[in-house]
């Protein structure tokens, strides 16, 4: 069969996609796609200025589709419940999309550590708040990176350890990736038509490689001009997990290339430990107390 490309979306015409993040990298790149294929997209971005500029190149391409910008701020709760308070009528598409990589040691407006608060806690949340208005599916991002993190329930928020920013950054993605399969299996137990699927984007080049305030930046500066794919393509997968019709739930999305790091999207693997049930329910079940909002199906 030939690759997957963004040529392949079929028609998204009357179709409404929220996607978080969706100013810059792979977030904007999904959203012009989307909006290229007929689909009104909510950008739900932190800077809202930023979102405007978005729109603005994602209108100037001239798809049919259109957008609307609404903040959304993950790493405060009060914004998540405020964005989906204003958000109006149903969503067909969920796309958890944003993120932060290899940061600082930080907190956010909850107290919580800021790569677990902003990639994992406030997209639970936002996904919980959203359930009842969804029709088709949530797809969630997670990384290659999920494979460097273990889930220590007893200290999600780095209080009891050293704060490690990779591992901090790898726990939360396999977390990403265990809410999407948790979530998936309520959806099955429940006897729901949702369905959620996770996707990862391999080695690609966008701005997350130069916010770790460090070193480091200049080293994955180096490696995004020699080794890393594009957005473009990196945002294949969330696209195909996003778009594809006959997509079974659970599945997980990534790059056919060497080491998943590059190329176009197939159905991928995952740690065993990704697949742990009984920690997948318990963290879920940590996200919803944590945040005071239950991912209630049905």
């Amino acid at each position: 069969m030939a690759p997957w490309t963004s040529a392949d979306i079929p028609d998204q015409t009357g179709r409404t996609f929220v996607v978080t993040g969706a100013n810059s990298g792979l977030g904007l790149v999904a959203a012009t796609e989307l909006v290229a294929h007929g689909a009104h997209v909510v950008l739900a971005c932190r800077n809202t200025d930023k979102g405007e500029q978005a729109a603005a190149r994602i209108a100037a391409d001239g798809g049919p589709g259109t957008t609307a910008v609404e903040e959304l701020d993950l790493a405060d709760l009060a914004s998540v419940r405020k964005f989906a308070a204003r958000l109006e009528g149903p969503v067909d598409v969920l796309i958890n999309n944003a993120g932060l990589m290899a940061i600082p040691e930080q907190r956010t407006v909850d107290g919580f550590e800021m790569q677990f608060g902003t990639n994992v806690l406030g997209h639970v949340a936002l996904t919980g708040l959203l359930l009842d208005r969804l029709t088709d599916r949530v797809v969630t991002l997670s990384s290659q990176m999920h494979r460097l993190g273990s889930i220590r329930l007893d200290d999600l928020n780095w209080e009891r350890r050293r704060y490690q920013r990779w591992l901090a950054y790898g726990q939360s993605k396999l977390a990403d990736l265990m809410f999407a399969y948790e979530l998936e299996r309520r959806f099955v137990a429940a006897g729901s038509s949702l369905r959620s699927m996770a996707a990862h984007p391999g080695y690609s080049a966008t701005n997350l490689q130069s916010r770790t305030e460090s070193f480091q930046d200049a080293v994955m500066g180096v490696f995004n001009r020699i080794v890393a794919q594009g957005p473009e393509m990196g945002a294949l997968p969330e696209l195909h997990a996003a778009t594809v019709p006959d997509l079974p739930g659970g599945v997980y999305i990534g790059p056919d290339g060497p080491a998943e790091s590059w190329g176009h999207p197939i159905p991928v693997g995952s740690t065993a430990a990704s697949h742990d049930r009984e920690v997948q329910k318990a963290l879920v079940r940590a996200c919803e107390e944590m945040t005071g909002i239950t991912v209630s199906v049905g």
